[in-house]
């Protein structure tokens, strides 16, 4: 992939084990992990098969895909539309080299999960970025169609996005999809972190709109939903004919995943709905914790509906609206990797945001919390600082 790099994310995550900070950047929790899926895949590992696994997926698990989106989104699936993947990325990877063309071109919406463009990119495509405004980071509809041309093949969206957390809902995933209907259009809809949306917000699937059930990619992932990232394992929900042509792409690129993770995703899926609620309490009560304690710092945190992050307005918090070189001070000064949500852009990037990411240890919180106030307090000019 000519042009790419090392990504923000291993390069922040470098820089903060060298310099023993606390990493709130990457995207990884460190709280206890799962005791029942991490059971299951010992069971797994002696009691089955080591073997490949069908390409597609072990069928039990992809019928537990089915039976999960039933129970919680109400989706009425058949495994013939699930393909088993490397995690979402290796979904997103086959979708777009199954579905995107040299020369076609995709709608993405920046900021934005920083695979999309290198991937429709090797894929021969090109990518027209639209850009969603702070602070309700919406889906600029207007835009949308505007942008539409005659090589325009594909729409990417992520809901929750990453990094904003915000949610698309029902209302827009309609007009977007009358828009799909009117245009032809094909959607790639990310939807990851589905499995962690807080408070009285719901996950409204693609899937579930009408207009996009046949012309829809759904991506997840179990890393996401069980916080188990390192398992790298992923699926893509789509129609019979999308999910055909994506898994003739997956067959080359992995080809099949870990056969003992896939057995313990299916149980895990298939744990009932009190159990996921108490997982994602476990997320929420963090998210809780990280933005009661930055608020009276003098944070200002803008508003997120789900994901493991929250995203601080450098302006709005007094500091300077430069979020490399702030996040490149807190690490060094303060001790706290933090992820500069300009490096979510491809084109002209929001300059005044960070993204911290909550997911961790009560006392991992409370200490960068504590070196975080007193990084603001001591980069404010003497005549803002307050005694927070």
């Amino acid at each position: 992939m000519p042009g790419t790099h090392t990504s923000i994310f291993d390069r922040t995550s470098l820089l903060a084990r060298e310099l023993g900070a606390i990493n709130l950047g990457q995207g990884f929790p460190d709280l206890p992990e799962p005791r029942e899926l991490l059971e299951a895949a010992q069971r797994a590992l002696v009691e089955r098969s080591n073997q490949y696994p069908p390409m597609r997926g072990l069928p039990e698990l992809r019928q537990a895909v089915c039976h999960y989106y039933a129970r919680e989104q109400g989706l009425e699936l058949t495994p013939e539309e699930v393909v088993v993947t490397a995690g979402a990325t290796g979904a997103l990877a086959a979708a777009i080299f199954a579905l995107l063309q040299p020369g076609e071109e995709a709608i993405a919406f920046q900021p934005f999960y920083d695979a999309y463009v290198p991937l429709v990119e090797r894929a021969g495509g090109t990518v027209r970025a639209l850009t969603l405004s702070a602070p309700d980071w919406g889906l600029p509809l207007d835009e949308i169609e505007a942008a539409i041309g005659p090589a325009t093949r594909m729409i990417v969206l992520n809901t929750p996005n990453n990094p904003t957390g915000r949610l698309v809902d029902r209302a827009s995933l309609e007009a977007l999809g009358a828009l799909c209907e009117r245009h032809d259009l094909l959607l790639l809809c990310d939807e990851v972190w589905e499995g962690m949306i807080y408070g009285e917000r719901r996950h409204v699937s693609a899937l579930s709109v009408p207009a996009l059930r046949d012309r829809t990619v759904k991506v997840g992932s179990a890393g996401k939903i069980f916080s188990l990232t390192g398992w790298k394992v992923g699926w893509a929900v789509a129609t019979p004919p999308l999910a055909e042509a994506l898994a003739r792409q997956h067959q080359y690129l992995n080809f099949t995943i870990a056969a003992p993770l896939q057995w313990a995703v299916a149980e895990g899926l298939a744990l009932p709905s009190q159990w996921h609620a108490a997982h994602r309490d476990r997320y929420a009560a963090a998210r809780e914790r990280l933005v009661r304690g930055l608020t009276p710092a003098g944070y200002a945190v803008l508003p997120a509906d789900g994901t493991w992050f929250v995203t601080i307005d450098l302006a709005a918090s007094g500091l300077p609206a430069d979020d490399e070189a702030v996040a490149e001070r807190m690490v060094r000064e303060a001790g706290v990797a933090a992820i500069p949500v300009s490096a979510f852009y491809r084109d002209d990037p929001e300059r005044s945001y960070l993204r911290l990411c909550f997911a961790k240890e009560d006392a991992t919180l409370d200490e960068a919390v504590e070196r975080l106030a007193e990084f603001r307090r001591t980069a404010l000019p003497p005549h803002r600082r307050c005694p927070a």
